[in-house]
């Protein structure tokens, strides 16, 4: 593939935009050195660059886009109502109506506030829990890699530049699926957790009960209990995963795939909590979401013909299906190359991904960037595996192929020495202290 006009637009790019991207997770670093290609259109799961390359794409704009690139019924949606007008100077009806819908797929909420970032949301939530709480500390999923843009989340990660210790200091973590570090910072921090806040899932299911002891622990000590679902929802199930595994948090976020790449988040919960970022108390006011743009129209219209078609279509169980699919083709490859203590796929079926070891089985960057490298070359763009409800088999296939082939490179590589393969500095980890 040829990447010209895409290479001069990274020296534009870099010129006028702090590390040459809005996303850190698209940056230039995430990616091989000598390929940076900058989109143009997409339609479904295929997408295009400057240069006309033609790439099938996974990730899908960072799980936000769960059926599909240009999804014409949520795309018309959301143009019929930005002919309406799409910001006025007092609430839309359509702002009931999608919190409605909302709270309707979602068991056990009861009131809800839009924004237009998942931060927003998480944000929101650790605000209110410490108003309800009167407590400042935080308990984090140390296993899970991001909640936030907020200083109380940066503050935890080796970027934690320009970010005073003070608020450092007031977030902990915890590990996934070991409820004995939680119990260790109640004991640490006795009555000073606000809240405890972790995803659902990730790579790893929870195991002895973790989610719901947790929970009961959370209430033991007077602590809100917080569902992270921006990834999991729209995904695991279409009550998110918290119907999923039967529990009810006090409050969730929701975002990403709930709009379809709109810029539309959500933070849903218990009445008794969400109240007091309202009117109707007489407790200390607290100034919970309010942007300009936190409820506007178009985006709003985009996400109530999403959930309309989650409702409608089997959008999830084709996402599980197909997802098991891609990793069953990607699995029986890795055996045939004899690499499969180094290339595991792990997640559910309805959001995969894949890790990259070197010749000790340990997790490689180098190697990473190999293979983004070689899938790269045969028309694929793939930083994980998440599937969308517009990935066909035939989509499927062509991936299987193209991994099957950069597996052999790969292999190859593990015999013969990676710099006989690698033409470009490996991508890096986002989170790290220097550049």
């Amino acid at each position: 593939m040829e990447f010209t006009k895409s290479n001069i637009l990274n020296k534009k790019f870099h010129t006028i935009i702090p590390g040459g991207s809005h996303t850190y997770a698209k940056g230039d670093d995430q990616w091989p050195e000598l390929a940076h290609p900058y989109i143009v259109r997409g339609e479904g799961c295929h997408v295009w660059d400057v240069d006309g390359n033609e790439f099938i794409e996974y990730n899908m704009g960072i799980r936000s886009v769960g059926l599909g690139h240009a999804y014409k019924p949520v795309v018309e949606a959301a143009y019929r109502q930005m002919l309406k007008g799409n910001n006025f100077v007092r609430p839309a009806t359509i702002e009931l109506e999608c919190a409605e819908k909302l709270l309707s797929m979602i068991e056990g909420t009861e009131m809800v506030k839009f924004a237009k970032n998942g931060s927003d949301a998480t944000n929101g939530a650790i605000k209110l829990s410490r108003a309800y709480t009167g407590r400042d500390m935080i308990a984090i999923c140390g296993n899970h890699p991001f909640f936030s843009v907020d200083d109380w989340f940066v503050g935890s990660t080796p970027m934690s530049g320009g970010i005073p210790k003070v608020i450092q200091d007031l977030t902990v973590k915890f590990k996934y699926n070991d409820i004995e570090s939680v119990k260790a910072l109640f004991e640490q921090y006795p009555e000073k957790m606000a809240c405890v806040i972790l995803e659902p899932e990730k790579e790893q299911e929870p195991q002895n009960n973790f989610l719901h002891e947790l929970q009961e622990l959370c209430k033991e000590k007077g602590t809100v209990f917080i569902l992270d679902e921006m990834i999991t929802g729209f995904r695991w199930h279409n009550g998110g995963a918290q119907k999923f595994h039967n529990i009810t948090p006090d409050l969730s976020t929701f975002g990403k795939a709930m709009a379809n790449g709109f810029s539309v988040a959500a933070l849903v919960g218990k009445n008794e909590i969400m109240r007091l970022g309202g009117l109707d108390h007489e407790k200390e006011r607290v100034f919970l979401m309010s942007g300009t743009h936190g409820a506007e129209s178009h985006g709003l219209a985009a996400a109530l013909a999403t959930m309309e078609i989650y409702e409608k279509e089997p959008v999830v169980d084709t996402l599980w299906r197909q997802g098991t699919r891609l990793a069953s083709g990607l699995r029986k490859s890795i055996d045939e190359h004899k690499i499969t203590a180094h290339i595991p796929i792990m997640g559910r079926p309805c959001c995969l991904v894949y890790g990259t070891r070197d010749h000790e089985k340990t997790p490689s960057q180098p190697f990473r960037t190999l293979l983004i490298q070689e899938i790269m070359k045969r028309g694929i763009l793939a930083p994980s595996l998440v599937v969308s409800y517009s990935h066909t088999d035939e989509d499927i296939d062509k991936t299987i192929e193209a991994f099957h082939e950069a597996f052999f490179i790969y292999r190859k590589a593990l015999d013969e020495g990676i710099e006989k393969y690698l033409i470009s500095r490996p991508v890096k980890p986002v989170w790290r202290q220097f550049n």
